[in-house]
């Protein structure tokens, strides 16, 4: 029988109050009930705000290295259990097992790293114009924040949230997405056996209307860490901000990979194709456009094609699976919905693209990974996250073209350039409308010292990771002290 869990509420595990629970099924094997989870509502959510307020004094005082201390403690407790929590990630969110564990190690990372700021929140001293004056600056928590966090990084993406939140000095309600809510969970426990005080961490599981109206409509929240899709974000952004609450949204991104007529092809082929094709295509950052030099284009799209070819889809936890299931029956329609509106707009489908629906892939949600060419840039597929393994190839007659496809689209995540030649390389970096900007590597990937963000559509507010983490989840507080 399926386990049923519970919200982890004032640093106890409790019911809904309505008792209702959703099931939690696994994409690639959906006979296989993970586990029952509680169908949370407001009252849930306030219960979780109340105790998270009555905690907030307590952790506040609590030294920022003591705190510290706790995280890394539970960067411990989550490198301990990696392998069984990089299992129960596959199996509820499909991505393959190798890169589930390189997830999980990446939350331990992350964990690691913000452990450490405790030891290093600082403000700074400024030299007053008056005399026998100290001016300083001193970092403060904001109170009690919201986190609400996705299905397609169901560890790291909560984890670069509730690190930097918690060592802040902030208390927390985390809700993460009800088709991977298993994985948060861990992060949770882990955080429990840790020495987290009671009450600092709620989690509350359960659909987003219900949830997340209370979470960010709710004054006692200061602030709100969201990461989803642009519509979902723009709409938080609003409401949060609206009552004068601080927002953080993370949100979609078409990233493009440029291929000038001087690059490696081979490499670029290999990172493009991993870079739109792993994770199922499901992340913001995957690679979504592969803008190459028409010189090349023939040669660039054959490569890709065959290498597309190649993949092998399947269950993740196989050790042979490249590509997974999609995380749930929407995520799959949307995307074969895409191919479809590709190919009504002419562009040619050159390979994938099937619904594969017979065992053993019968049970699951599953397509294969598809590659357009002689793609238009103001089409559909060249223009709106598909969040999907589909990658468009746009060719274009020279650099100049290059940079004003690249550039023209709603979103500004992360983008790329394959070039051998140092002023291009440099050119792009200056005049690319995107947060994240490679040279030669992939679209995808983030370390956990520098920030991670972007222009336009995909982001608002202050970064995530790095250092620069700190700035969201705190207020500067400037001291005059005359002695």
């Amino acid at each position: 029988m399926p386990d049923t869990y519970q919200n982890y509420i004032g640093g106890q595990w409790v019911d809904s109050a309505s008792g209702q629970t959703f099931a939690n099924i696994n994409p690639a094997n959906t006979d296989e009930v993970i586990g029952h989870f509680p169908a949370s509502g407001a009252a849930d959510v306030k219960a979780a705000i109340g105790a998270a307020q009555e905690a907030q004094a307590g952790w506040r005082d609590m030294p920022a290295p003591k705190r510290g201390e706790v995280l890394g403690r539970a960067a411990r407790i989550i490198e301990r259990d990696l392998d069984r929590i990089a299992e129960g990630l596959t199996r509820e969110e499909g991505k393959t097992y190798g890169e589930a564990k390189i997830e999980t190690a990446r939350a331990v990372q992350i964990f690691d790293y913000f452990a450490g700021e405790g030891r290093r929140l600082s403000g700074e001293t400024t030299p007053s114009e008056y005399g026998r004056t100290m001016l300083y600056t001193i970092r403060e928590p904001l109170g009690t924040v919201g986190l609400i966090t996705p299905w397609n990084f169901p560890i790291a993406i909560p984890s670069w949230k509730l690190a930097p939140a918690l060592v802040c000095g902030n208390t927390v309600v985390l809700k993460p997405a009800s088709t991977a809510p298993l994985t948060a969970l861990n992060i949770v426990r882990a955080l429990e056996e840790a020495g987290l005080p009671p009450g600092v961490l709620n989690f509350v599981t359960g659909p987003g209307p219900e949830t997340g109206d209370e979470l960010t409509g709710n004054p006692a929240v200061k602030g709100i860490s969201f990461t989803g899709s642009d519509t979902v974000g723009c709409d938080i952004y609003g409401r949060v901000t609206g009552r004068g609450g601080r927002a953080q949204c993370e949100m979609g991104g078409k990233n493009p990979v440029i291929v000038l007529e001087d690059a490696d092809i081979d490499k670029a082929v290999n990172l493009c194709v991993m870079g739109a094709m792993w994770s199922t295509g499901q992340k913001c950052t995957a690679t979504s456009r592969a803008i190459v030099q028409e010189s090349v284009a023939r040669r660039f799209t054959e490569k890709a094609v065959a290498a597309t070819a190649a993949i092998r889809v399947g269950d993740g936890m196989k050790e042979e699976t490249q590509v997974g299931p999609f995380v749930d029956e929407a995520q799959l329609d949307t995307v074969l919905r895409y191919l479809e509106i590709g190919k009504e707009e002419g562009a040619e489908l050159l390979t994938g693209g099937n619904r594969l629906t017979d065992p053993p892939y019968d049970k699951g949600y599953y397509v294969e990974p598809a590659v357009f060419g002689n793609v238009r840039p103001d089409m559909r597929i060249a223009q709106e996250e598909i969040f999907g393994p589909v990658l468009a190839i746009i060719p274009v007659p020279d650099f100049e073209k290059a940079m004003r496809v690249a550039n023209d689209v709603r979103f500004g995540l992360s983008a790329s350039i394959c070039t051998s030649d140092l002023t291009r390389a440099f050119e792009f970096v200056d005049r690319i409308e995107a947060g994240l900007v490679h040279v030669n590597t992939p679209t995808v990937g983030a370390e956990v010292q520098v920030p991670f963000g972007g222009m336009k559509d995909s982001s608002t507010g202050t970064r995530e990771q790095g250092r620069v983490a700190v700035d969201f989840y705190t207020q500067i507080k400037t001291i005059y002290l005359e002695y």
